[in-house]
C-alpha cells in the first residue's frame, strides 16, 4: 500500500532556509487541507445523516485513536459539554495508552489489536452508539481491531483517515478519506493530517449539535457558565432576546442556569 502520508515533502533542506520562507511554505500546504475537505463533504455528510438519529435516541458517539488523532478526538468531545451543555458521557473521545497518553506517548499502546475494543467496552457500547476511528496513516492496529468488533456487533461506524485504500476504510460504514499529501516535513502527521482531521471533527460533532437543538439561531444557548466571559456572553444573548438591562438579565440567568431556560421562563 502506497502511504500519501509518508511521502517525501516537496520541500527540502530545511534547517538551511529563513523563517520566513518556513512560514509562507507552511501556510501554503495548509491551504490545500480546505480544498481536499472541500471534495469529501458528502462523505462527512452521509456519516452525520447515519449518526444523527442514534444520538436522537439516546445514543453516544465515540472517537477511537492514537497519538496526535486520539488527542483530537479527545479534544473535539471534551470540548462540546461546555459549548453545548451535553453530558460528557455524550460524545466519548479515547485515546489509545488512556489519558497518560494525552500528554506523553505510550510505548506500543497503538499496536494492540484487541484493546480499542476493550477500551470501547468499558462504556458498555451498544448498537444504539456509533464509533468513529482517527488515523491518519489508516493502519493504526488499535483503531482497526476495535472497528472490525464494532461491524461484528452491529455498530455504526466510520473514520477519518488521509491514505487512500488505507486498510482501515474496509472497516468503516462510513469512510471519510482526506487525501491531503505529502506533509511538509516528511511523515509529520500533527501537520497537515492532523489540520484535517481537525476540521472534519469540527463539522461532524458541530452539525451534530446543531440538529440535536443545542443552537438556537447561531447561539450557543445551552452553553455552560463557567466563567466570567460565558457569563457576559450569556447576557447579552438574553438582553438582545429580552430587551431588559444588564443587571436583570444577568440575574436570570444565573438564576436558571441557561440562556435558553432564562429566556425560556421570561417568556412564560
Amino acid at each position: 500500500m502506497h502511504r500519501t502520508t509518508e511521502s517525501e515533502s516537496l520541500y527540502n533542506e530545511l534547517e538551511s532556509q529563513n523563517i520566513s520562507d518556513i512560514l509562507q511554505w507552511m501556510n501554503e500546504e495548509d491551504k490545500k487541507v480546505s480544498q481536499v475537505i472541500e471534495s469529501i463533504l458528502p462523505d462527512i455528510e452521509r456519516f452525520v445523516e447515519a449518526a444523527l438519529p442514534k444520538l436522537q435516541n439516546g445514543g453516544r458517539m465515540f472517537y477511537l485513536g492514537s497519538g496526535t488523532s486520539g488527542r483530537l478526538g479527545v479534544v473535539d468531545a471534551s470540548e462540546l459539554p461546555p459549548t453545548f451543555g451535553v453530558a460528557f458521557e455524550k460524545v466519548i473521545g479515547i485515546i489509545a495508552g488512556g489519558d497518560t497518553a494525552i500528554r506523553k506517548a505510550v510505548e506500543g499502546a497503538e499496536d494492540d489489536t484487541q484493546q480499542g475494543w476493550k477500551d470501547l467496552e468499558k462504556w458498555k457500547i451498544s448498537k444504539n452508539d456509533v464509533v468513529i476511528g482517527i488515523a491518519a496513516s489508516g493502519t493504526t492496529p488499535y483503531v482497526i481491531g476495535a472497528l472490525k468488533k464494532c461491524r461484528e456487533n452491529n455498530i455504526i461506524t466510520g473514520c477519518i483517515t488521509c491514505n487512500q485504500s488505507a486498510p482501515l476504510i474496509e472497516h468503516a460504514d462510513f469512510p471519510i478519506v482526506a487525501v491531503v499529501g505529502p506533509e511538509f516535513i516528511t511523515g509529520s502527521t500533527r501537520l497537515k493530517a492532523g489540520t484535517a482531521q481537525k476540521l472534519i471533527l469540527n463539522m461532524i460533532s458541530t452539525s451534530l449539535m446543531i440538529k440535536l437543538g443545542h443552537i438556537k439561531g447561531n447561539k450557543m444557548v445551552d452553553m455552560q457558565l463557567s466563567n466570567a466571559k460565558l457569563i457576559d456572553r450569556g447576557t447579552r444573548m438574553i438582553m438582545a432576546e429580552t430587551g431588559k438591562d444588564y443587571e436583570e438579565c444577568k440575574g436570570l440567568l444565573l438564576k436558571h442556569g441557561s440562556v435558553r431556560k432564562a429566556v425560556d421562563n421570561y417568556l412564560m
